[in-house]
C-alpha cells in the first residue's frame, strides 16, 4: 500500500482507535500454491494483543494457500467516498480543470497465520470472537462438547494471525489547506450518499494537520 507523508497516521493511537469504533470486517490475502493466483477471502475478525482472530468454512480452499505460505496480509477499509473533480478545483481556474481523487482510510496488516484445529481451542477462538461480536452474552455457551457449537466445531477451523507490522493510511487530501478540505467536507455532507458522512468526519478529524504540507 503506498503511503504519501501527508497519508499517513497521525500515530498508532490513530488507526487502533479507527479499528476500535467498529471497523471490525476485512479482506484476508494469502500467497497462493505454486501456479496458482492468490486467494482472497472476506471476513469478520476480532482483535486481541498482537493477534486477528478469524474462523472460516473448513472446506474454503484458502487453507491449501495458507498451509503452503502462512504469511499473508489482512486489509480494513472503510469511511470512503468519491470526490468529483469539480470541488478539487484550484482557485481561479474553472470547475472541470479539477481533477477527481477517492477519499477512504486502510489498515493493512502483515501477519504470520497459525492455524487453530483442535475442539478447545476453537471453542476458545469463537468465545472471544463472541465476547466482541456479542458482548451483552445474549448466545448459548461456547464449548467444545455441548450444543450448539461443540457439534458445528468440525465443519471450521480457526486462525490465529500474528501480527508483525501494521500500515494505515488515512486520505483526506491532507496536503491541501484546510479553507478547501472544509469546503469539501461541506460537499461529502451535503451529497449524502454512501459513506460520504464517515468521509467528511474523517477529514475534519484531521484538519489541524494544515500547515506540515504544502500544495
Amino acid at each position: 500500500m503506498f503511503i504519501r507523508p501527508w497519508d499517513a497516521a497521525l500515530d498508532e493511537a490513530e488507526w487502533r482507535t479507527w479499528i476500535a469504533e467498529g471497523h471490525d470486517f476485512g479482506l484476508l490475502s494469502v500467497n497462493g500454491p505454486p501456479g496458482s493466483p492468490p486467494a482472497a477471502v472476506p471476513t469478520h475478525f476480532a482483535v486481541e494483543p498482537g493477534h486477528l482472530l478469524i474462523h472460516l468454512a473448513r472446506p474454503n480452499p484458502v487453507w491449501r494457500a495458507i498451509e503452503s505460505d502462512p504469511h499473508v496480509l489482512f486489509t480494513v477499509f472503510g469511511d470512503y467516498a468519491f470526490v468529483p473533480g469539480p470541488w478539487r478545483a484550484r482557485p481561479g481556474t474553472p470547475p472541470a480543470d479539477g481533477v477527481p481523487t477517492s477519499y477512504y482510510t486502510a489498515v493493512q496488516f502483515t501477519c504470520r497465520a497459525h492455524v487453530v484445529d483442535d475442539p478447545e481451542g476453537k471453542a476458545e477462538l469463537l468465545r472471544r470472537q463472541m465476547a466482541h461480536f456479542q458482548p451483552d452474552g445474549d448466545h448459548a455457551p461456547v464449548t467444545a462438547d455441548g450444543p450448539p457449537y461443540g457439534r458445528m466445531l468440525s465443519g471450521i477451523r480457526g486462525l490465529r494471525l500474528e501480527v508483525t507490522c501494521v500500515r494505515a493510511k488515512f486520505t483526506y487530501d491532507d496536503h491541501k489547506p484546510v479553507e478547501h478540505r472544509a469546503a469539501v467536507a461541506g460537499h461529502l455532507a451535503e451529497r449524502g450518499q454512501g459513506l460520504d458522512g464517515p468521509a467528511a468526519r474523517q477529514q475534519r478529524r484531521r484538519l489541524d494537520r494544515v500547515g506540515r504540507w504544502k500544495s
